[in-house]
C-alpha cells in the first residue's frame, strides 16, 4: 500500500485537465489555512474554494468501498480514521469561510469539473 500515488493520481490530472479547459485557473497541492496540516488537491485561493479528490477505498466511499478480509480491524481503523478527519477539515475550512468540493475517484473527470466549476462561478458573482 505504500506505493500507491497520494498526489498527481490519473483521476486529479483528469479533472485539473478538464477545469484548465474551462477556462480556470488555480494552486495544486496546498493547505487552504496556515496552522492546518492539511493538503487540499485544488485550490481556488481568492475565493475560498478547496477541491479534495477522495480514492474509494481510502476515504470509504459509500457506493465503492470494500472492508478488507484480512488484517480487518486494522482497515476499519484506518479508514474510519480517514472519514473522521475528512469530517474535521471540512469543518475547520468551513468555519473559517472556505466551501470544500469533494470529488470521488469514480466520478467522471468532466462531471466533477462541471461541479466544480459552477461552485466556482458562484462564489465569483458573490
Amino acid at each position: 500500500m505504500s506505493r500507491q500515488k497520494s498526489r498527481n493520481t490519473q483521476v486529479e490530472i483528469d479533472l485539473r485537465k478538464a477545469l484548465y479547459a474551462a477556462g480556470l485557473r488555480y494552486r495544486v497541492h496546498r493547505r487552504p489555512m496556515p496552522g492546518v496540516r492539511r493538503e487540499a488537491d485544488i485550490v481556488f485561493t481568492g475565493i475560498k474554494v478547496a477541491v479534495f479528490v477522495d480514492g474509494c477505498f481510502w476515504h470509504g466511499c459509500p457506493e465503492h468501498a470494500t472492508w478488507p478480509k484480512t488484517n480487518a480491524e486494522f482497515w476499519r481503523t484506518k479508514i474510519e480514521g480517514n472519514r473522521r478527519r475528512d469530517a474535521d477539515t471540512d469543518a475547520r475550512l468551513t468555519g473559517d469561510g472556505w466551501l470544500v468540493v469533494r470529488v470521488w475517484e469514480h466520478e467522471a473527470a468532466d462531471a466533477a469539473a462541471v461541479r466544480v466549476r459552477e461552485v466556482v462561478e458562484s462564489r465569483r458573482r458573490r
